[in-house]
């Protein structure tokens, strides 16, 4: 898969990806999980400021605002099982 520019295809370089550590791992899974629940509070706050001024508009950023924060939280909680299990094959070895 390549850049087009003016009809002509750029590949693009493909770098392998260093391996995830297990302090990246848990720092990622932390930093994913609060960020989720600020997006959550953010998209609260946004949907009752709209419903108090009877603005759709902001009541539906709110509330995806809300539904990423849940998806952050789960990509979190995710992130904790994919290191338990790592854990969990790497002390039977």
């Amino acid at each position: 898969m390549g850049n087009h520019l003016r009809g002509v295809t750029v590949s693009s370089p493909t770098r392998p990806r260093p391996p995830v550590s297990h302090e990246d791992l848990t720092m990622s899974s932390t930093t994913d999980k609060i960020k989720g629940v600020a997006n959550e509070a953010v998209g609260n706050i946004k949907q009752g400021i709209g419903n108090a001024t009877d603005n759709d508009k902001l009541k539906a950023e709110g509330k995806a605002q809300e539904l990423k924060g849940d998806a952050q939280k789960t990509v979190g909680d995710a992130k904790d099982g994919v290191k338990s299990a790592a854990d969990t094959v790497k002390s039977k070895l």
